[in-house]
């Protein structure tokens, strides 16, 4: 259908000099006597202090030699980036296997490594300042890792730029008043063009669920985009656990009708059959009801917003620009994304009118977006 390595801690050793005989008998007369227990926890305290210490260092040292394997290759200067959209970059296939696998081999022992470590250690004390050094120290290298981890999977899909991450989801909602990009009637739910928010974030979203590319469905993962399927049934049912695949990631699942008609053609029984039989179908292969209907065509009657709000749907997103694999359609004459823009695509083969595959549309989405300064977020969190 048309139209979506800080310095190590030092430990200090609090031993001193050892004391004469005289001297700790004198001491011993002179101060009240210690218990049993008393005199025996210095000791322990500062044993377990040093192997907390120790452990913090072999955690630190461990995650850098992780972190430094994944360093991704600088392009070499001026070279053009390929065009081929599923697989990795041609240098990346002609390398031995082991090779390209040795580097994310290497930074995932070395998390695993680091996290190890830091379980063996003794639980710190609220005051103990050198143990929560160490969990400071172990944030901040898990996070360059991950940071490591996300350069790569962007080279690795021909991305030009790392994507930026969406800002935390909004404690609140936006209210959904009637206005620009948003039609609201009464007691039914709205109709959303452009989500009313400030946030520099775009929402992509793809329908009916014809093409079930594994490399599409890789790389969304990989990269951790976030989006939101809009599903019909007639082409989805051929292998819903390719989506239920997607929605282990978080991709959400929502509802474009049994069959794909246009709803200004039907009566209210096959309103019903049409909206409703998805959301029943939907609710038992994902194991979640829809709260998000699109409208075949974005076409829709007010008597289909009523026979939505019977069933659990309380919005319909509609779009404002449409992504293809060679272009995007902008509704707007600037052909510029704003804030709470709705992106449509479609999952698709490639043929005449589809001028590539599902990862080369994602690359291109994903590419615009990040050079405009916007974010992908979930349209779920939004609406």
């Amino acid at each position: 259908m048309p139209k979506p390595s800080a310095t190590p801690h030092r430990t200090v050793s609090h031993r001193t000099a050892p004391r004469s005989t005289a001297q700790r008998s004198t001491t011993q007369r002179s101060t009240a006597p210690h218990s049993t227990a008393q005199r025996s926890t210095a000791p322990v305290r500062s044993g377990r202090h040093h192997r907390r210490s120790l452990a913090a260092l072999t955690v630190l040292a461990t995650l850098a030699v992780g972190c430094s394997a994944l360093h991704p290759r600088d392009p070499a200067p001026g070279a053009a980036r390929s065009s081929a959209p599923a697989a990795p970059p041609a240098d990346a296939q002609a390398a031995p296997a082991d090779a390209q696998a040795a580097p994310a081999a290497q930074a995932v022992q070395a998390a695993q490594a680091a996290r190890q470590a830091l379980a063996a250690m003794p639980a710190a004390r609220p005051q103990a300042a050198a143990g929560q050094e160490a969990n400071g120290r172990l944030a901040a290298a898990e996070q360059a890792l991950a940071r490591q981890q996300a350069l790569a999977a962007a080279q690795r899909w021909g991305l030009a730029a790392l994507p930026l991450r969406a800002p935390a989801p909004p404690a609140g909602k936006p209210e959904l008043a009637d206005g620009p990009g948003v039609e609201r009637t009464p007691g039914l739910p709205p109709v959303v063009r452009r989500v009313p928010t400030t946030d520099k974030v775009i929402f992509l979203t793809v329908d009916d669920g014809a093409e079930k590319d594994p490399r599409f469905a890789a790389m969304a993962a990989e990269l951790g985009v976030p989006m939101t399927v809009f599903l019909s049934d007639y082409l989805a049912r051929s292998d819903y656990g390719y989506f239920r695949g997607l929605q282990s990631h978080g991709v959400g699942i929502d509802n474009h009708t049994l069959t794909h008609p246009d709803l200004r053609r039907l009566d209210a029984a096959a309103l019903q059959r049409e909206i409703c039989g998805q959301q029943d179908r939907l609710q038992q292969e994902t194991g979640t009801r829809p709260r998000l209907f699109r409208p075949p065509y974005g076409e829709y009657t007010e008597a289909a917003l009523r026979t939505a709000a019977s069933c659990g749907i309380t919005a319909f997103p509609l779009w404002t620009e449409e992504a293809f694999p060679d272009h995007l359609e902008w509704r707007y004459a600037d052909q510029v994304f704003h804030p709470g823009d709705i992106v449509l695509t479609h999952f698709r083969a490639p043929s005449a009118d589809w001028k590539g595959t599902m990862p080369d549309m994602l690359r291109r989405v994903v590419d615009a977006a990040t050079a405009q300064g916007f974010a992908i977020a979930r349209l779920e969190d939004y609406l």
